[in-house]
């Protein structure tokens, strides 16, 4: 289940949930495989978008996990600095608008994306060290 997602400008960065690592590898080829056809499709070429493997990291603890998805949804924010991402900016490549974790913002209603079943990924990362965190805060720069 791809839960939430953020696009960069060469790579994406993914949050899923897998019941294994076959389900995890199927899921993330299909996903691939169905990206690189619209792109493709976009942008009238052939062959092959994604030049490398995916890299995966299994997130074990609340902290690791609160971390990641900040790092996620606000990664656009460390990239582009306060130039365009005004306070309250929410990156429109991401599931952001959707997160229910912001503390500082209400997420839309009608969300497209799987519901997030596991323990960690419900309720278990606002736990983390730091729990909630801000829209506007920026992945890598300390509070």
């Amino acid at each position: 289940r791809l839960v939430h997602f953020s696009i960069q400008s060469n790579h994406l960065h993914l949050v899923v949930e897998a019941d294994n690592w076959r389900a995890l590898s199927r899921g993330v080829h299909a996903l691939s495989v169905r990206v690189a056809r619209a792109i493709n499709r976009a942008t009238e070429r052939k062959g092959k978008v994604f030049a490398q493997r995916y890299h995966a990291h299994i997130l074990r603890t609340p902290t690791q996990l609160r971390n990641a998805l900040r790092y996620v949804l606000n990664n656009r924010r460390r990239h582009q600095g306060q130039r365009q991402a005004h306070p309250g900016w929410v990156d429109p490549l991401s599931t952001a608008c959707w997160f229910d974790g912001y503390r500082d913002r209400e997420p839309n209603e009608s969300n497209p994306w799987p519901t997030a079943r596991t323990f960690l990924l419900t309720t278990g990362w606002r736990r983390g060290r730091g729990g909630r965190f801000s829209i506007n805060d920026i992945p890598g720069k300390r509070r």
